[in-house]
């Protein structure tokens, strides 16, 4: 009976196509979070009376950072030895191509990680916030705002891909990844992807309420604490993403997702305290 509520999963990843030129699903969803942020920070900058023009190069360098942070993520801490050791792969983690028998194809990057795309995400706005003047912390605490929608498209992104898939396990609301092997596993993709909604909400529902509170740190810190948080406790559904990882009692996402939670509760506790 438990086997009947499994849901076999293998949709095609190219969503459509133009021409001759596919749209992966994966592509799609980044460009809908990417929209999605971009409209909500405007209307946060709109409303918080933030000049227009200092507003218009908050998304190249959002843009540039995440994409350079998350590609060098990933090939440096989870593929140092494919990425780092030859030209080839030196070649492929800076330019989306890959060499297929003997030539060289584009592929897209394959492989992002959060981690790096949040580290270089920040230091991309301390860059911006040089430029523009603006306070740090108010940048920090209006772009933690808006984050976990574009964190919730990318997960379904990744769910599209049928990649980072869980563990095997016979709960009734299993995938199975028929791209990947006939087991029922968790659907770890999805499960941070409605955590995202959800503190999104949570994030939006804070500001509605205390809206002062931006340029306290407040907002920063309880993003990446509560993202991080919650990749710490998925992983352990989730399979390790490359081999070195199954020796260890903590795997890399969780390794490094602990300075965040720190930097995020003392942000927060910090902000809270100025209040008081």
């Amino acid at each position: 009976m438990i086997e009947s509520l499994f849901i076999h999963w293998n949709p095609d990843v190219v969503a459509f196509h133009l021409g001759s030129f596919s749209i992966r699903w994966y592509s799609l969803c980044w460009m809908v979070g990417l929209i999605s942020v971009y409209l909500l920070e405007h209307k946060l900058f709109k409303e918080q009376n933030i000049p227009e023009e200092k507003f218009e190069p908050l998304f190249f360098y959002c843009f540039v950072g995440i994409l350079v942070g998350a590609r060098l993520g990933h090939c440096i801490f989870y593929e140092p030895k494919v990425y780092l050791t030859s030209i080839d792969g030196i070649i492929s983690m800076i330019f989306p191509i890959h060499r297929v028998d003997g030539s060289w194809k584009f592929t897209g990057y394959e492989g992002l990680a959060s981690h790096g795309g949040t580290l270089a995400l920040m230091i991309a706005l301390w860059l911006y916030v040089r430029k523009t003047g603006l306070k740090l912390l108010t940048v920090l605490d209006n772009i933690a705002i808006v984050t976990p929608i574009c964190a919730f498209a990318i997960r379904i992104g990744n769910l599209m891909n049928s990649e980072i898939i869980g563990k095997p396990t016979d709960v009734p609301w299993a995938f199975v990844f028929e791209s990947v092997d006939p087991l029922p596993r968790h659907p770890g993709q999805l499960y941070e992807a409605l955590c995202y909604a959800v503190f999104f909400f949570v994030g939006w529902w804070f500001y509605r309420r205390r809206p002062e509170r931006v340029g306290t740190g407040f907002f920063f810190g309880l993003c990446i604490l509560l993202i991080f948080t919650a990749r710490i406790l998925i992983e352990y559904t989730k399979e390790n993403q490359v081999g070195f990882e199954d020796g260890m009692p903590f795997n890399m996402g969780q390794l490094l997702s602990v300075p965040f939670v720190l930097l995020g509760t003392y942000c927060v506790l910090h902000a809270l305290k100025k209040e008081k």
